[in-house]
């Protein structure tokens, strides 16, 4: 069986929307590994949180499962590193044979870098999420003569709140400056640097995730009167839990009206069109290497001013947990095919392994290579199972299955939920105490515990007393 190369874009905080096939954004180059490949219309993240759907991609395993339930940098990290024992497909690739090299962010570990995971690591990391492997990037920029503060940026947006966070800005460098610009220069360094076949590159671009600071042209390639107002926009919380109006509060998303966040979604469109020029410039880089694989997906997603919200928190909705997934693999996956089976995020880490012909440990994903062949398996999941733990502002037991037409989110601490997504595709209308839903609620309930049981999730044995 043939082994082949992996090219690897991992994206930062990208909705699935920003390369969708109707999407207002310029991303040809994503688009191309879809036109040369496969596009997976219904991929998800297991949970919608750095740290934890990074160390999800890593081992295969669901949070409950590896421990790393949110952010690995904050103070209140539950699990600062990843547990030693837990086989990773980074360790197993090497020891298999590949060659292993990884750019750009970390974010699973406190105090462990990739070199500890199987990867030979080349740089790129910021200090803010990886301190101990961050450095070289500052290094780059005095080279260049760019020593720019967030005081020097123009046209800066930000929350309210006693503690303001930068949302958007222009930045006024040259592209080349740019930690995008940076990363891909080091994933096109490792590709011209002799890589011996088979070998694994991973590049972790940092973005679109917030702030979005992106230079010129990127700054203004989109103009905030031209942005239709998502029709989530007019959430008003209505028989929606308690948390989701407080998060509005918590973020300072409630000092941003309209205009404001018009202004910043074109930022964000902006800083996926810079992204997708990085990828290019990898890919033209690539070009001649036989055998590869390529494949972009992203950690998570980004509410943007969806329901009124920033950022992300324990509100799952499609914008933070339905994310892109592109493979694109000549001679083995047909050019412009679609794949609708539910497919997650940590299902890669069990494909990475099936591409290399290694044995799978027992992981909670599944290799997704009999989808890449045009087939889908009889017992292929029929839903999507995901789940939140809390964040910087505490803990929050959350559970969700996600099916055909419906989502069902079980909320531990506050009121549940569920949605219509057919008839309600913006998610606005809570129906978890509509007499007409009540036996969908129902059967959602009972194959939400039934994953939960399959899982070994511990909250399975007392959310069994309420569900089902």
């Amino acid at each position: 069986m043939s082994r082949p190369n992996v090219l690897f874009f991992l994206t930062d905080q990208e909705r699935y929307d920003l390369t969708a096939p109707d999407s207002p954004v310029e991303t040809p180059n994503i688009d191309r590994l879809h036109e040369e490949g496969m596009a997976f219309e219904r991929a998800y993240t297991p949970i919608s949180i750095c740290s934890a759907a990074r160390a999800s991609l890593l081992t295969g395993l669901y949070p409950h499962n590896h421990g790393m339930l949110n952010n690995c940098h904050e103070a209140d990290a539950i699990q600062p590193n990843l547990p030693p024992d837990l086989p990773t497909f980074g360790e197993l690739l090497a020891e298999a044979g590949y060659t292993n090299r990884y750019v750009g962010k970390w974010h699973v570990g406190r105090d462990q870098g990739p070199e500890e995971f199987g990867f030979e690591y080349r740089g790129g990391a910021d200090r803010h999420h990886d301190t101990a492997i961050a450095g070289d990037f500052t290094d780059y920029r005095e080279e260049l003569g760019v020593d720019v503060s967030e005081e020097d940026l123009d046209d800066r947006i930000y929350t309210g709140g006693e503690h303001p966070t930068l949302v958007a800005a222009t930045d006024p460098v040259p592209v080349e400056a740019t930690r995008a610009y940076y990363i891909a220069q080091q994933a096109i360094e490792r590709l011209h640097d002799g890589l011996e076949d088979p070998f694994f590159l991973r590049v972790d671009l940092y973005g679109p995730h917030h702030p979005y600071v992106v230079p010129e042209p990127y700054a203004s390639m989109y103009d905030p009167a031209e942005i239709e107002r998502p029709a989530s926009y007019a959430e008003t919380f209505d028989g929606k839990p308690a948390a989701h109006e407080q998060y509005l509060h918590y973020r300072g998303a409630d000092a941003l009206d309209w205009e404001t966040w018009s202004e910043a979604i074109a930022k964000y469109w902006g800083f996926m069109t810079l992204l997708d020029d990085q990828i290019g410039r990898v890919l033209d880089a690539a070009e001649g290497v036989e055998d590869l694989c390529t494949i972009h997906a992203s950690d998570h997603g980004d509410f943007t001013g969806n329901h009124r919200q920033f950022n992300k928190g324990p509100l799952m909705y499609e914008e933070t947990y339905h994310i892109p997934l592109q493979v694109r693999w000549p001679g083995e996956v047909e050019a412009e095919s679609t794949c609708e089976a539910f497919v997650s995020l940590h299902d890669l880490m069990p494909t990475f392994l099936d591409l290399a012909d290694v044995e799978i440990p027992d992981v909670d994903g599944r290799s997704i290579r009999p989808l890449l062949a045009g087939e889908r398996p009889d017992d292929w999941r029929e839903a999507h199972f995901a789940q939140y733990h809390g964040d910087e502002f505490g803990l929050y037991s959350q559970r969700m299955l996600r099916s055909d037409r419906y989502k069902y989110v079980h909320n531990g601490p506050d009121r549940n939920e569920l949605y219509d997504i057919e008839a309600d595709p913006h998610e606005l209308q809570n129906l978890v105490d509509h007499p007409e839903y009540g036996g969908i609620r129902m059967d959602l309930e009972s194959r939400l515990l039934e994953r939960m049981r399959e899982t070994d999730d511990p909250l399975a044995r007392w959310t069994g007393s309420v569900l089902g």
